[in-house]
């Protein structure tokens, strides 16, 4: 890019988000950048997260970037090592191999008055002009503070960190924890374990789905030879998406009969009374995320396999005893137990402008305009950050719309228009405003207990349609902003 400034970008984080923000930047003639990933492999949640049963719960031919289509799935919905593999091939195939450095986590990024000082685990420095925060938000495991622990005799493994050295074909297996990733490792463990425990504190609705359902080899040649019936098809399951997205943003009678399918597929498939009961949950259908499988029910209802829904009280050596008395003899006891969701980028040590931390700018809880800038922290952007739409639009189309919005700042950049540029609060709390005034009508604050809800209690989700969020991100709106020059 002849005549105009080359900004050094530091992007943090290699999955998703990552991807997206590095190919963006490739394509509007930015190369100065690197991309910081504390694991061994690009994928982000799909690299760490390998446990038994692992497969997305978002049909295979929407879960894609638009610019890298992918044909020839195995299933509709994708295995997650299948998802790795196709992440690992995209950074291939658009040359990014060369910026990436593995095995490099982030410990500390400060805003020196004109630009970014990071600094890595192994002491490497990078100096920048723009830092992306692409860190996403399933990363760091959240493990139970539950008595006795550590001092369990057995193997104790987190979905997240899962250890291929585990055995658990004939084991006493214990599993905490529901959500996606408990049904579906109870659902796979099930068949082999001489017994295995699901031990659950609250139920979740769990909606039929195929989620085995392969897509046959035909299929993937033929779209492979047809690119436009292929995104045709990738439209389609848009449109699918920003259907649901309707559902569990407005009161309609499309989310009524979404929440009765929920309700039919537990009495369809579970016909014993007291283990139907165990398994209602005391709130709406999609007010949690909501969960897809199959095999589920049909696993609990094997001789092998047992619901606990009493409270654990403690974890002896050998067992898990519940608040009923119960002692429960394990030999592995698995943490289905999510993760500490609203970290984002945190524990590194993030410093902007006058010295302010990110603890500090967060202390009422995580807040951005839009997703993407935070007050206190210029030349800085966030991809699906606080409010990203992680139970509604396609993730790959929101890391794609906000990393154009990020270029388009970059660009501007480029010609010296500025030199940083920084969110106002003003605009962020209007920001913030809307928000709130949207996720009143949502499922999502119909009286459940989620993941969803930070430490202050609000809700961090997007509750707009992915036209809004398009509208919000198309361009940069100056007065939002304090632009400065040196």
């Amino acid at each position: 890019m002849s005549g105009v400034r080359q900004p050094r970008v530091v992007i943090i984080g290699a999955g998703v988000s990552g991807i997206a923000s590095a190919i963006t930047l490739r394509r509007n003639g930015f190369d100065d950048f690197v991309i910081l990933e504390k694991g061994s492999d690009v994928g982000g949640v799909w690299h760490w997260n390998r446990y038994p049963g692992l497969t997305c719960d978002v049909p295979s031919q929407v879960y894609q970037f638009g610019f890298a289509p992918k044909p020839d799935w195995s299933r509709v919905f994708a295995p997650g090592a299948e998802i790795q593999r196709y992440l690992a091939d995209v950074v291939d195939e658009f040359g990014l191999r060369p910026h990436v450095r593995v095995d490099s986590e982030v410990v500390s990024a400060e805003f020196t008055g004109t630009g970014w000082r990071v600094e890595t685990v192994g002491g490497q420095v990078h100096e920048a002009d723009f830092v992306i925060s692409a860190t996403g938000v399933l990363h760091h495991p959240a493990r139970p503070a539950i008595p006795g622990l550590d001092e369990f005799t057995g193997d104790v493994v987190h979905t997240a960190r899962w250890d291929d050295a585990v055995r658990t074909a004939g084991k006493r297996i214990a599993v905490l924890g529901t959500g996606s990733t408990g049904v579906q490792v109870v659902s796979a463990l099930q068949p082999a374990a001489e017994r295995i425990t699901h031990f659950v504190r609250s139920p979740q609705w769990v909606i039929w789905a195929p989620m085995w359902l392969p897509q046959p080899a035909v299929v993937g040649a033929v779209l492979d030879r047809m690119p436009a019936l292929n995104r045709a098809l990738h439209r389609v399951g848009m449109a699918g998406a920003k259907a649901f997205t309707d559902v569990v943003t407005r009161p309609s009678w499309r989310r009524r009969a979404v929440q009765e399918y929920a309700r039919l597929s537990l009495r369809a498939q579970v016909a014993d009374p007291k283990l139907r009961a165990e398994l209602t949950p005391d709130y709406e259908p999609l007010c949690k995320r909501q969960v897809l499988s199959g095999t589920y029910y049909r696993a609990l209802r094997a001789r092998n396999a047992e619901l606990v829904t009493a409270g654990i009280e403690e974890i002896t050596p050998t067992g898990i005893r519940t608040a009923d008395g119960r002692h429960h003899e394990v030999d592995t006891i698995v943490l289905a137990t999510g993760f500490r969701a609203h970290d984002y980028m945190r524990p590194m040590k993030l410093t902007g402008r006058a010295g302010i931390s990110i603890d500090d700018a967060w202390a009422k809880g995580p807040r951005a305009y839009r997703m993407t800038a935070i007050p206190g922290f210029p030349n800085f952007f966030t991809v699906l950050g606080p409010n990203s739409p992680t139970g509604s639009i396609p993730l790959h189309h929101a890391a794609e719309v906000t990393a154009r919005y990020i270029t388009a700042w970059l660009r501007r950049w480029s010609t010296g228009e500025f030199d940083t540029v920084e969110v106002t609060e003003a605009a962020t709390d209007h920001f913030g405003d809307q928000v709130g005034e949207a996720l009143q009508p949502t499922v999502w604050n119909t009286g459940c207990n989620s993941w969803y809800f930070t430490e202050g209690g609000h809700i961090d989700l997007l509750p707009f349609d992915r036209r809004t969020m398009e509208e919000m991100l198309a361009a940069p709106e100056d007065g939002d902003f304090h632009l400065t020059k040196s």
